[in-house]
């Protein structure tokens, strides 16, 4: 096959951005002036190259371990709400041709005939974005023996650490993306993306009752700067420490009580229940809770809530998005008073606001949707302690396991991982159990303090939407939520 992309020479910093081999930037112009003998509002040609490489270890000996290489371009025909789609794992001219005649089928069905001179597609110069992480392979940053000896280490300092590991499983990823998008609006934009992650998970033993704990961290950095990362040996005691409190938990209680919710992956909650009920498909559509409702208070005053792709390093954070478009912070909510959806390019034009830089796919074979990288809640005023010392009666969630929620309605259920009963203003038995049942809207409506500690999660998280996967980020600060209903086994 075609490489995607010359590799060696690639130079994202230079005024020139390569194009894939045997091809031209006049040539571009002229598939994508194909697709305008038809009217369109908008073609897009999409070229990825990636490589992927995982090591899974079981007790000690590496179990699971893949390296793959793909790469492809997706062919986009926009007209009005109608997008035609086509892709293929070879790129060349005649491949490329005959994906632009298909996805300009799919929409010019009851539409019109281009203008005169529609077909003179002009790319203009490259997008310049900030570069929130380094254009490098993380992949080659580490020898395929210090990969596993770095699995092994972790192993061998979970069971160090804690006579009732009875089981211990670790992997380690990484991954490397180019991708080059052209667009007949002129857009000619560029990103090289590294990704790592690494995972442990420990299984405890005790009294004949066995827990799980899990952990993981990651970012958008090399594998050897992740080794070298202050939180990395911490991760063993980190999953220790999760399966010894659900072993020592009591049955969780159920009611309507007031909730703390600790800061960082708690923010997957706003994620599923505000986050995705705010990207701009679902508004457009008039099926999200907060569709038509610009400009009216939907959260306390104490709630501003942003997306947020420019973190440097982060897991969520793109330079460009997946549409060209450089990445922006994204204010949604400000003082409780809804501000505005995050969009890609075709939704936005469809609602007059343009894109957010949120237009984002899985692949090539993908189309691209409205979605979220990084989403948080701003910080306030309240001393983490305090929040806890107010509540009488109430839970302390620290962590999330799985969840569900309804986009139209807002309404969710979400199941601790990790959770504490406070009692008189103290942190005391963790239970078990528990699930937290609402709608995004209310809760953020009864949110009665707001911490000062915000914290992003470690770059654990993944999104789906529509059977596409993609890393995203969250995070919160300790929030203080009044009468939200606890479900719960005891």
């Amino acid at each position: 096959m075609n490489a995607v992309l010359d590799i060696d020479s690639f130079q994202l910093a230079s005024d020139t951005i390569l194009v894939p081999a045997g091809l031209s930037l006049p040539r571009l112009e002229n598939v994508l002036g194909l697709m305008h003998e038809h009217a369109l509002d908008e073609a897009e040609l999409y070229f990825q190259w990636s490589r992927e490489e995982s090591w899974a270890l079981e007790d000690g000996i590496v179990k699971d371990g893949s390296h793959s290489i793909d790469q492809g371009v997706g062919v986009r025909a926009i007209a009005g709400e109608r997008t035609g789609l086509a892709y293929s794992d070879e790129i060349n001219e005649s491949t490329l041709t005959e994906a632009a005649r298909a996805a300009r089928a799919i929409v010019r069905h009851g539409g019109q005939a281009a203008q005169p001179g529609a077909r003179g597609i002009q790319i203009g110069a490259p997008v310049s974005a900030p570069r929130l992480y380094r254009a490098q392979d993380p992949i080659l940053s580490l020898t395929d023996v210090d990969k596993v000896e770095f699995l092994q280490s972790l192993d061998r300092a979970a069971r160090a650490a804690d006579p009732r590991v009875k089981q211990v499983m670790a992997s380690l990823a990484g991954s490397y993306e180019i991708v080059l998008v052209v667009n007949s609006r002129g857009v000619l934009a560029a990103d090289v993306r590294p990704l790592v992650r690494v995972n442990v998970s420990v299984i405890l033993e005790s009294g004949g009752r066995r827990e799980q704990g899990y952990v993981g961290m990651g970012g958008r950095y090399s594998l050897d700067t992740l080794l070298r990362h202050p939180d990395i040996a911490d991760l063993p005691r980190q999953a220790i420490h999760a399966a010894s409190v659900n072993l020592e938990a009591i049955p969780a209680p159920a009611g309507t009580m007031t909730v703390v919710l600790a800061g960082g992956w708690p923010g997957v909650m706003l994620h599923e229940a505000v986050g995705h009920p705010l990207e701009g498909d679902f508004n457009r559509k008039g099926t999200s809770a907060f569709s038509g409702r610009i400009g009216e208070q939907v959260a306390s005053p104490l709630c501003t809530v942003v997306d947020d792709g420019t973190l440097e390093q982060r897991r969520g954070s793109l330079s460009i998005d997946d549409e060209g478009t450089p990445t922006r912070c994204t204010t949604l909510i400000e003082g409780g008073v809804l501000k505005g959806y995050m969009q890609d390019r075709l939704n936005g034009r469809l609602m007059g606001t343009g894109s957010t830089g949120n237009g984002r796919r899985e692949s090539f074979a993908h189309a691209t949707l409205p979605r979220m990288t990084n989403t948080y809640m701003l910080p306030g005023d309240h001393d983490p302690e305090e929040i806890v010392r107010s509540v009488e009666r109430g839970l302390y969630a620290v962590n999330f396991g799985g969840g569900q929620v309804d986009t139209t309605s807002g309404k969710f259920v979400f199941s601790t991982s990790e959770a504490y009963l406070i009692e008189n203003g103290r942190i005391t038995q963790p239970v078990k159990g528990a699930s937290l049942i609402g709608s995004g809207p209310e809760v953020l409506q009864r949110v009665t303090m707001v911490g000062n500690d915000l914290k992003i999660d470690a770059g654990v998280g993944n999104c789906g939407k529509e059977g596409q996967t993609i890393p995203v980020g969250v995070g919160l600060p300790t929030v203080r939520v009044e009468g939200l209903t606890v479900g719960g086994t005891g």
